[in-house]
């Protein structure tokens, strides 16, 4: 039996075919971004948003907002959807904006996106300020509320001073070790080896851009997967694909550009991408990666079970509970 599959960050958008394919890869659970540049109203209309469209497709999808939503989605057959931002930007500037998303049902916050701003500092630009005093803030509240800490698009020094300074573990929902594939919005070894010191989780991501080689293949990717683990262990590696299968241009002219250029921004298509994943067209395919894992790379069932999903609701228990501690 397959085991259930995990995905820690898709881009969307949605509609009833593309959870469909969750159904078919047997995506139990997978976060969608309501948010990339969006300030504190436009994201109140995207929650909004969802809640219609899980509602006109509730025999498919249930939002979750602990880990018990998610055990029951999966108990009945259904996809729980987790909301989370890519950006902090729906704050804009208020501390206590934090638990007003979170009631709104938002349980994942990307700190920085692709520019630095007042919590910290993005992969993308030439230098990294670390956490702010109002980032240290930030990383407060959200485990107070209990929403995910998300260090995706930060820059390395904010990174490390994020997994410090969260008194719960953290995640990096989407990116790949730097060691294996040169990018920017990939992670120094060091940084992962002390997110897996605190019992984080990176989820793999499947985008070409920024797996180049191993993101041909399910081998290839799977590769990747033995790679990780060989560096941070398998407690600590699972799904980030990225995927947004149904994104055409103006989705991804908003993703790369937001408000604050006329330029041209690719992201991070630097241009040196591999085509592809061919394996991975949409979610449907992730339910080969469990099978491939102990069938060629030498991972246990339970290892294998962990990656694709075990080790995001492990971490979701955990997270999506409030800190209340110092």
């Amino acid at each position: 039996m397959t085991p259930p599959v995990v995905d820690g960050l898709q881009c969307g958008p949605y509609d009833r075919e593309v959870f469909e394919q969750l159904r078919a890869g047997g995506v139990v659970c997978a976060t969608a971004t309501v948010a990339f540049w969006e300030d504190a109203v436009e994201t109140m209309d995207a929650l909004a948003a969802w809640h219609d469209l899980a509602t006109d497709h509730a025999d498919l999808v249930l939002l979750a907002r602990d880990a018990a939503d998610i055990q029951r989605a999966r108990a009945e057959g259904r996809t729980a959807i987790v909301l989370g931002a890519q950006n902090a930007s729906p704050l804009q500037g208020r501390l206590g904006f934090v638990r007003h998303f979170h009631a709104m049902g938002l349980r994942v916050m990307q700190l920085t996106y692709n520019n630095n701003n007042e919590f910290g500092g993005s992969c993308y630009e030439d230098s990294d300020p670390g956490l702010t005093r109002f980032g240290r803030e930030v990383v407060r509240e959200m485990n107070a509320a209990g929403m995910l800490v998300d260090l995706s698009h930060s820059g390395e020094r904010t990174r490390r001073d994020a997994i410090d300074h969260s008194a719960v573990p953290v995640a990096i929902t989407h990116a790949n070790p730097r060691s294996l594939y040169d990018h920017p919005r990939n992670v120094a070894d060091t940084t992962l080896k002390s997110l897996a010191e605190r019992d984080g989780v990176l989820g793999l991501a499947t985008y070409a851009s920024i797996a180049g080689r191993y993101a041909a293949t399910l081998d290839d990717w799977c590769a990747m997967v033995a790679r990780t683990v060989e560096l941070m262990g398998v407690r600590h590696v699972a799904i980030g694909t990225d995927l947004s299968p149904k994104a055409g241009p103006a989705e991804f002219g908003w993703m790369r550009k937001g408000r604050w250029t006329r330029g041209e921004q690719r992201g991070a298509d630097l241009g040196t991408a591999a085509a592809g994943p061919e394996w991975l067209t949409d979610a449907a395919g992730l339910s080969r990666v469990a099978g491939r894992l102990t069938e060629r790379f030498g991972f246990t069932e339970a290892e294998a079970a962990a990656v694709v999903g075990g080790n995001w609701l492990r971490l979701y228990e955990t997270a999506f509970r409030p800190h209340t501690g110092d």
